[in-house]
């Protein structure tokens, strides 16, 4: 198990290019399931959750070249169908939570999936019935075998239908997207989740032939095709790296640029960042975010006190209020954040009340920070990495930190981010990874 070693309170300057999307990334990777052909597919990140997919697939029988750095063409030909009903495989899927997206291109193209309950962030519940709700819909059957906790579906065929989500999810709408996609008639999505992420697996998808109509709203329609043909597609930044570096900039930053952002896709990020006082300067299709001694967190027009709150799409995605909650503990002001989705996500403030923040716990979904205005430093400590959004939460702090400190566990902030240690060092910070 690896570690990081942080010097704190070094200045970052200069300009960093977020990688690819990884929620995109497991999609539509995933999507390359669904037809015969090559799909070749750009700026896909070099983290740990998406090499650990390709690496299923390539178990799976896909043909997977890589082109150039960060490019690859993926072939689903010839699959191994017996390897997807072994022990083995399923073993695989239970430590990865990107295999959940797998069951909706096999059960489109082959009729029939096998898979255990998946891996991932222990970050709280995360149900899978809306995607077997979905599956059941379109005509597939369920079931879960006892003692193995694997589930396993088959259809005769899929056939269309119009069916309103009880849930809004990410990988459930998307699982749909894609069993759909080869499914007999029209299927009709309501209280479909309309991500970006989401948005470009449609494109990729009508790229390779299908027929998605309601992109960028929560009622998808899909006229089923008998089959996809092969395309190109170019994954957009990563908008969690976004939002992460913003934090960096506001909380150590002497001055930092990040290219390329993709500023149409971040929808209210930015605005979210500019509640807690940030500036952020938008300039062309980049984001300066400028030294900042103070920053004054913003009250409701009422005079009450500030609440950010997580929301599907288009409101805030959770996977950033670590980032914003670490960011208020050095700003002049109070902000009550509301996770409304994992109910163990904010458990990793206990680590920034050690560091010296100010912060009360209200209960697993509530937590209310009082600012610091910077009159008192967090102090170095050593903590370990939840998951990935706390584990870069927690980096933040330790780079702002008074000391040196220690971050164990840091596969988990690999899972997210490509090479991050490099990548910060490049811009004036001092991090070492270390073995334990």
């Amino acid at each position: 198990m690896e570690s990081f070693i942080i010097e704190g309170g070094r200045p970052l300057k200069g300009e960093i290019t977020p990688q690819g999307a990884k929620n995109e990334a497991l999609e539509v990777i995933c999507a390359t399931l669904l037809t015969r052909e090559p799909v070749t597919i750009k700026n896909i990140p070099d983290i740990l959750d998406v090499n650990n997919l390709i690496l299923l697939l390539k178990e799976m029988g896909v043909k997977v070249s890589k082109n150039a750095p960060g490019e690859f063409t993926f072939q689903a030909d010839e699959l191994h169908l017996d390897y997807l009903e072994s022990e083995k495989f399923v073993k695989k899927c239970s430590s990865l939570r990107g295999s959940v997206l797998t069951i909706g291109p096999l059960l489109a193209r082959f009729h029939k999936a096998t898979i255990a309950k998946p891996g991932g962030d222990k970050i709280g519940r995360r149900r899978l019935d809306t995607h077997f709700l979905g599956f059941k819909y379109l005509g597939a059957d369920f079931n879960r075998i006892e003692g193995r906790n694997v589930f396993q579906l088959s259809a005769e065929k899929l056939t269309g239908c119009h069916m309103l989500l009880d849930e809004a999810s990410v990988t459930g709408t998307a699982n749909i997207i894609m069993a759909s996609a080869l499914a007999e008639g029209t299927t009709t999505i309501y209280n479909a989740a309309c991500e970006p992420y989401i948005q470009q697996l449609c494109h990729l998808l009508n790229n390779m032939g299908a027929r998605i109509t309601g992109i960028a709203s929560n009622l998808l329609t899909i006229e089923g095709v008998k089959e996809l043909h092969g395309a190109e597609h170019t994954i957009l930044p990563d908008m969690i790296e976004v939002g992460s570096f913003i934090g960096m900039a506001v909380m150590v930053g002497d001055g930092i640029r990040i290219k390329n952002v993709s500023l149409s896709n971040l929808g209210i990020i930015p605005d979210t960042f500019r509640r807690l006082g940030v500036t952020i300067q938008e300039e062309g299709d980049d984001l300066f975010i400028p030294h900042h001694d103070t920053y004054q967190v913003d009250s409701f027009i009422d005079g009450s006190i500030m609440t950010i709150a997580d929301a599907p799409w288009p409101g805030l995605t959770p996977d950033l209020l670590s980032v914003l909650l670490v960011v208020a503990t050095q700003a002049e002001g109070s902000v009550l954040f509301h996770q409304k989705m994992f109910e163990s996500r904010l458990f990793f403030v206990d680590k920034l009340i050690d560091m010296g923040a100010q912060i009360i716990l209200c209960d697993p979904h509530r937590a209310v920070v009082i600012g610091h205005n910077h009159h008192i430093r967090l102090r170095a400590g050593r903590m370990t990495s939840p998951d990935i959004r706390a584990g870069i939460a927690l980096l933040i702090a330790a780079m702002s930190a008074n000391g040196t400190s220690r971050i164990d566990n840091i596969a988990q902030i690999d899972r997210g981010y490509q090479d991050i240690e490099r990548r910060l060092n490049m811009l004036g910070a001092n991090i070492q990874r270390v073995d334990n």
